[in-house]
Protein backbone atom coordinates (compact mmCIF):
# COMPACT_ATOMS: atom_id res chain seq x y z
CA UNK A 1 0.00 0.00 0.00
CA UNK A 2 1.30 3.58 -1.06
CA UNK A 3 1.82 6.36 1.66
CA UNK A 4 -0.81 8.17 0.16
CA UNK A 5 -3.30 5.37 0.01
CA UNK A 6 -2.83 4.43 3.40
CA UNK A 7 -2.93 8.06 4.66
CA UNK A 8 -6.71 8.09 2.98
CA UNK A 9 -7.97 4.93 4.86
CA UNK A 10 -6.57 7.04 7.79
CA UNK A 11 -8.62 9.70 7.10
CA UNK A 12 -11.72 7.64 6.47
CA UNK A 13 -11.04 5.50 10.04
CA UNK A 14 -11.11 9.09 11.66
CA UNK A 15 -14.02 10.44 10.00
CA UNK A 16 -15.74 7.04 11.10
CA UNK A 17 -14.41 8.09 14.77
CA UNK A 18 -15.59 11.77 14.34
CA UNK A 19 -18.95 11.12 12.94
CA UNK A 20 -19.89 9.83 16.81
CA UNK A 21 -18.94 13.38 18.22
CA UNK A 22 -21.86 14.65 17.31
CA UNK A 23 -23.88 11.62 18.69
CA UNK A 24 -21.96 11.85 21.97
CA UNK A 25 -22.40 16.20 21.60
CA UNK A 26 -26.07 15.22 21.78
CA UNK A 27 -25.72 12.43 24.28
CA UNK A 28 -24.51 14.51 27.14
CA UNK A 29 -26.54 16.83 29.35
CA UNK A 30 -23.37 19.75 29.27
CA UNK A 31 -23.61 22.65 27.41
CA UNK A 32 -21.22 23.74 24.57
CA UNK A 33 -18.90 25.41 26.30
CA UNK A 34 -18.37 23.04 29.32
CA UNK A 35 -18.32 20.33 27.07
CA UNK A 36 -15.52 21.38 24.70
CA UNK A 37 -13.89 22.54 28.02
CA UNK A 38 -13.95 19.00 29.31
CA UNK A 39 -12.94 17.78 25.97
CA UNK A 40 -9.90 19.93 25.77
CA UNK A 41 -8.94 18.92 29.52
CA UNK A 42 -8.95 15.14 29.53
CA UNK A 43 -6.72 15.11 26.12
CA UNK A 44 -4.45 17.71 27.22
CA UNK A 45 -3.91 16.04 30.44
CA UNK A 46 -3.15 13.09 28.85
CA UNK A 47 -0.87 14.27 26.24
CA UNK A 48 1.56 16.50 28.50
CA UNK A 49 2.26 13.75 31.11
CA UNK A 50 3.87 12.03 27.95
CA UNK A 51 7.68 12.86 28.16
CA UNK A 52 8.10 12.99 24.11
CA UNK A 53 5.82 15.78 24.39
CA UNK A 54 7.71 17.74 26.09
CA UNK A 55 11.23 16.62 24.32
CA UNK A 56 9.60 17.33 21.40
CA UNK A 57 8.44 21.25 23.20
CA UNK A 58 12.04 22.41 23.78
CA UNK A 59 13.16 21.64 20.35
CA UNK A 60 10.37 23.82 18.75
CA UNK A 61 10.88 27.05 18.25
CA UNK A 62 9.12 29.87 20.27
CA UNK A 63 7.06 31.05 16.35
CA UNK A 64 5.89 27.47 15.74
CA UNK A 65 4.78 27.26 19.20
CA UNK A 66 2.54 30.57 18.51
CA UNK A 67 1.18 29.47 14.90
CA UNK A 68 -0.10 26.41 16.73
CA UNK A 69 -1.73 27.80 19.42
CA UNK A 70 -3.44 30.67 17.07
CA UNK A 71 -4.47 27.42 15.11
CA UNK A 72 -5.77 25.87 18.03
CA UNK A 73 -8.35 28.59 18.80
CA UNK A 74 -9.76 28.41 15.60
CA UNK A 75 -10.65 24.75 16.16
CA UNK A 76 -11.84 25.49 19.94
CA UNK A 77 -14.33 27.72 17.96
CA UNK A 78 -15.41 25.27 15.65
CA UNK A 79 -15.75 22.99 18.37
CA UNK A 80 -17.95 25.61 20.12
CA UNK A 81 -20.32 26.58 17.48
CA UNK A 82 -20.65 22.88 16.60
CA UNK A 83 -21.97 21.47 19.53
CA UNK A 84 -23.60 25.01 19.29
CA UNK A 85 -25.64 23.74 16.14
CA UNK A 86 -26.32 20.47 17.87
CA UNK A 87 -27.97 22.23 21.13
CA UNK A 88 -29.82 24.48 18.93
CA UNK A 89 -30.74 22.14 15.79
CA UNK A 90 -29.70 18.36 16.05
CA UNK A 91 -26.96 16.46 15.38
CA UNK A 92 -27.85 15.21 11.39
CA UNK A 93 -28.42 19.34 10.92
CA UNK A 94 -25.07 20.35 12.00
CA UNK A 95 -23.26 17.91 10.48
CA UNK A 96 -24.97 18.45 7.24
CA UNK A 97 -23.58 22.01 7.67
CA UNK A 98 -19.73 21.54 8.12
CA UNK A 99 -20.01 20.57 4.39
CA UNK A 100 -19.97 24.13 2.95
CA UNK A 101 -16.29 24.25 4.21
CA UNK A 102 -15.32 23.30 0.57
CA UNK A 103 -16.61 26.14 -0.76
CA UNK A 104 -14.52 28.22 2.11
CA UNK A 105 -11.45 26.07 1.99
CA UNK A 106 -11.15 26.61 -1.81
CA UNK A 107 -10.67 30.11 -1.75
CA UNK A 108 -8.97 30.15 2.00
CA UNK A 109 -6.27 27.11 1.08
CA UNK A 110 -4.65 28.71 -1.59
CA UNK A 111 -4.07 32.03 -0.04
CA UNK A 112 -3.02 30.48 3.13
CA UNK A 113 -0.51 27.68 0.70
CA UNK A 114 0.57 30.14 -1.37
CA UNK A 115 -0.78 28.33 -4.75
CA UNK A 116 -2.61 28.78 -7.97
CA UNK A 117 -6.30 29.25 -7.60
CA UNK A 118 -7.79 26.28 -8.62
CA UNK A 119 -11.30 26.96 -10.50
CA UNK A 120 -11.92 23.42 -10.47
CA UNK A 121 -11.72 23.38 -6.51
CA UNK A 122 -14.14 26.37 -6.14
CA UNK A 123 -16.86 24.64 -8.49
CA UNK A 124 -16.82 21.42 -6.36
CA UNK A 125 -17.09 23.53 -3.34
CA UNK A 126 -19.80 26.13 -4.40
CA UNK A 127 -21.96 22.49 -5.92
CA UNK A 128 -22.52 21.97 -2.00
CA UNK A 129 -24.58 25.62 -1.91
CA UNK A 130 -28.01 24.01 -3.51
CA UNK A 131 -27.53 21.22 -1.15
CA UNK A 132 -27.61 23.63 2.12
CA UNK A 133 -30.27 25.92 1.08
CA UNK A 134 -32.00 22.42 0.55
CA UNK A 135 -31.16 21.42 4.24
CA UNK A 136 -32.72 24.77 5.30
CA UNK A 137 -35.97 24.50 3.50
CA UNK A 138 -36.52 21.14 4.85
CA UNK A 139 -35.43 21.65 9.05
CA UNK A 140 -38.04 23.00 11.43
CA UNK A 141 -38.02 27.30 11.79
CA UNK A 142 -36.46 26.88 15.26
CA UNK A 143 -33.61 25.18 13.90
CA UNK A 144 -32.25 27.99 11.52
CA UNK A 145 -30.42 29.31 13.78
CA UNK A 146 -29.00 26.11 14.30
CA UNK A 147 -27.92 26.38 10.69
CA UNK A 148 -26.39 29.46 11.08
CA UNK A 149 -24.02 28.51 13.81
CA UNK A 150 -23.12 25.36 11.99
CA UNK A 151 -21.87 27.21 8.96
CA UNK A 152 -19.84 29.47 11.13
CA UNK A 153 -18.52 26.53 12.48
CA UNK A 154 -17.96 25.50 8.90
CA UNK A 155 -15.90 28.63 8.17
CA UNK A 156 -13.61 28.03 11.17
CA UNK A 157 -13.02 24.22 9.71
CA UNK A 158 -11.52 25.75 6.97
CA UNK A 159 -9.05 28.07 7.99
CA UNK A 160 -7.67 25.56 10.80
CA UNK A 161 -7.84 22.79 7.96
CA UNK A 162 -5.80 24.92 5.34
CA UNK A 163 -3.46 26.51 8.10
CA UNK A 164 -2.69 22.35 9.65
CA UNK A 165 -1.76 21.35 6.48
CA UNK A 166 0.77 24.55 5.59
CA UNK A 167 2.26 23.71 9.05
CA UNK A 168 1.92 20.16 10.72
CA UNK A 169 4.86 18.40 9.20
CA UNK A 170 7.02 20.74 11.05
CA UNK A 171 6.40 19.60 14.58
CA UNK A 172 5.54 16.17 16.08
CA UNK A 173 1.69 15.32 16.05
CA UNK A 174 0.86 14.63 18.98
CA UNK A 175 3.28 18.26 19.93
CA UNK A 176 0.98 19.64 17.54
CA UNK A 177 -2.21 18.45 19.25
CA UNK A 178 -1.44 19.30 22.62
CA UNK A 179 -0.39 23.18 21.72
CA UNK A 180 -3.90 23.30 19.59
CA UNK A 181 -5.85 21.85 22.30
CA UNK A 182 -3.89 23.22 25.22
CA UNK A 183 -4.56 26.86 23.56
CA UNK A 184 -8.13 26.40 23.24
CA UNK A 185 -7.95 25.33 26.88
CA UNK A 186 -6.80 28.58 27.56
CA UNK A 187 -8.93 30.55 25.87
CA UNK A 188 -12.16 29.27 27.30
CA UNK A 189 -10.36 29.59 30.88
CA UNK A 190 -9.58 33.14 29.24
CA UNK A 191 -13.29 33.77 28.94
CA UNK A 192 -14.50 32.17 31.85
CA UNK A 193 -14.99 35.82 33.99
CA UNK A 194 -17.61 36.27 31.32
CA UNK A 195 -19.69 32.55 31.58
CA UNK A 196 -22.46 32.08 33.97
CA UNK A 197 -20.73 30.94 37.33
CA UNK A 198 -17.35 31.73 36.28
CA UNK A 199 -14.50 29.85 36.15
CA UNK A 200 -15.94 27.78 39.06
CA UNK A 201 -18.89 26.29 36.64
CA UNK A 202 -16.38 24.75 34.21
CA UNK A 203 -14.99 23.22 36.99
CA UNK A 204 -17.69 21.44 38.54
CA UNK A 205 -17.53 17.65 37.35
CA UNK A 206 -19.51 15.92 34.95
CA UNK A 207 -22.06 13.21 36.60
CA UNK A 208 -23.41 10.06 35.53
CA UNK A 209 -23.48 9.00 32.15
CA UNK A 210 -21.64 12.14 31.06
CA UNK A 211 -18.03 11.07 32.71
CA UNK A 212 -18.39 7.66 30.18
CA UNK A 213 -19.49 9.32 27.14
CA UNK A 214 -16.78 12.46 27.76
CA UNK A 215 -14.20 10.37 28.44
CA UNK A 216 -15.23 8.19 24.85
CA UNK A 217 -15.33 11.75 23.04
CA UNK A 218 -12.10 12.51 24.76
CA UNK A 219 -10.27 9.70 23.85
CA UNK A 220 -11.69 7.53 21.42
CA UNK A 221 -12.84 10.46 19.02
CA UNK A 222 -10.80 13.08 19.63
CA UNK A 223 -7.11 11.91 20.79
CA UNK A 224 -6.57 9.42 18.32
CA UNK A 225 -8.74 10.77 15.26
CA UNK A 226 -6.82 14.11 16.08
CA UNK A 227 -3.34 12.87 15.58
CA UNK A 228 -3.71 10.44 12.85
CA UNK A 229 -5.94 13.23 10.69
CA UNK A 230 -2.41 15.31 11.31
CA UNK A 231 -0.23 12.22 9.97
CA UNK A 232 -2.34 11.65 7.35
CA UNK A 233 -2.45 15.53 5.81
CA UNK A 234 1.03 14.88 5.54
CA UNK A 235 -0.06 13.13 2.79
CA UNK A 236 -3.09 14.39 0.88
CA UNK A 237 -3.97 17.15 -0.44
CA UNK A 238 -6.18 19.91 2.15
CA UNK A 239 -9.17 19.62 -0.26
CA UNK A 240 -8.82 16.43 -1.04
CA UNK A 241 -9.02 15.71 3.06
CA UNK A 242 -11.70 17.95 3.89
CA UNK A 243 -14.36 16.33 1.10
CA UNK A 244 -12.78 13.04 2.58
CA UNK A 245 -14.13 14.62 6.00
CA UNK A 246 -17.94 15.42 4.28
CA UNK A 247 -18.33 11.77 4.25
CA UNK A 248 -18.84 12.69 7.89
CA UNK A 249 -22.64 13.43 7.64
CA UNK A 250 -23.65 10.18 5.96
CA UNK A 251 -22.28 8.03 9.16
CA UNK A 252 -23.80 10.78 11.52
CA UNK A 253 -27.26 10.69 10.19
CA UNK A 254 -27.62 6.83 9.50
CA UNK A 255 -26.33 6.87 13.58
CA UNK A 256 -29.09 9.61 14.73
CA UNK A 257 -31.82 8.20 12.84
CA UNK A 258 -30.52 4.30 14.62
CA UNK A 259 -29.95 6.50 18.53
CA UNK A 260 -32.26 9.24 18.11
CA UNK A 261 -34.99 8.59 15.67
CA UNK A 262 -33.64 12.21 13.88
CA UNK A 263 -35.63 11.71 10.80
CA UNK A 264 -38.78 12.37 12.20
CA UNK A 265 -37.61 15.66 12.89
CA UNK A 266 -36.31 16.49 9.47
CA UNK A 267 -38.70 16.87 6.27
CA UNK A 268 -37.49 15.28 2.44
CA UNK A 269 -35.90 18.53 1.50
CA UNK A 270 -33.21 18.12 4.28
CA UNK A 271 -32.29 14.70 2.85
CA UNK A 272 -32.49 16.12 -0.62
CA UNK A 273 -30.23 18.57 0.40
CA UNK A 274 -27.81 16.12 1.64
CA UNK A 275 -27.55 14.31 -1.64
CA UNK A 276 -26.28 17.21 -3.26
CA UNK A 277 -24.11 18.07 -0.62
CA UNK A 278 -22.59 14.44 -0.77
CA UNK A 279 -22.64 14.01 -4.74
CA UNK A 280 -19.31 16.39 -4.72
CA UNK A 281 -17.88 14.11 -2.63
CA UNK A 282 -18.15 11.59 -5.04
CA UNK A 283 -17.38 14.01 -8.38
CA UNK A 284 -14.04 15.26 -6.54
CA UNK A 285 -12.12 12.53 -7.74
CA UNK A 286 -13.40 12.69 -11.75
CA UNK A 287 -13.13 16.67 -11.81
CA UNK A 288 -10.09 17.24 -9.50
CA UNK A 289 -7.50 14.85 -10.71
CA UNK A 290 -4.29 16.66 -9.49
CA UNK A 291 -1.32 15.17 -7.81
CA UNK A 292 -1.82 14.71 -4.13
CA UNK A 293 0.61 16.73 -2.04
CA UNK A 294 3.19 14.68 -0.31
CA UNK A 295 5.63 16.21 2.57
CA UNK A 296 9.27 14.26 2.58
CA UNK A 297 9.11 11.56 4.81
CA UNK A 298 12.29 12.55 6.63
CA UNK A 299 9.49 15.28 7.86
CA UNK A 300 7.92 13.35 10.09
CA UNK A 301 9.81 12.07 13.74
CA UNK A 302 9.61 9.18 14.90
CA UNK A 303 7.26 9.97 17.62
CA UNK A 304 4.87 10.35 15.20
CA UNK A 305 5.44 7.27 13.27
CA UNK A 306 5.11 5.12 16.34
CA UNK A 307 1.72 6.27 16.91
CA UNK A 308 0.33 6.32 13.53
CA UNK A 309 1.52 2.91 12.50
CA UNK A 310 0.72 1.49 16.19
CA UNK A 311 -2.86 3.07 15.60
CA UNK A 312 -3.25 2.42 11.94
CA UNK A 313 -2.03 -1.55 12.63
CA UNK A 314 -4.53 -1.68 16.34
CA UNK A 315 -7.49 0.18 14.65
CA UNK A 316 -8.24 0.93 18.14
CA UNK A 317 -11.82 2.02 18.74
CA UNK A 318 -11.82 2.97 21.76
CA UNK A 319 -10.64 5.83 21.81
CA UNK A 320 -13.97 13.40 16.91
CA UNK A 321 -12.47 14.69 15.23
CA UNK A 322 -15.20 16.77 15.98
CA UNK A 323 -12.70 16.66 13.16
CA UNK A 324 -12.86 17.09 11.44
CA UNK A 325 -16.39 17.05 14.35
Amino acid sequence: MTDVAKARWQLHFCVLLWAFTAILGKLISLDAVKLVWWRLLIVVACLFVLPGVWRALRRTPRRLVAIFAGIGVLVTLHWLTFYGAIKLANASVAVTCLAVAPAFLSVIEPWIAQRPFDWRELALGLAVVPGVVLVVGGVPDDMRLGVLVGITSALFVAFFIALNKRHAERADSLLVTGLELGAGLVLIAAAAPFLPGGFASLMVPPAGLDVLWIGVLALACTLLPFTLSLVALRRISAFGAQLTINLEPIYTIVFAALIFNEQRELGPRFYLGVLVVLSAVFLHPLLARRPELIAPDAIASDTTDAVADKAGASQVCALEPDRKG
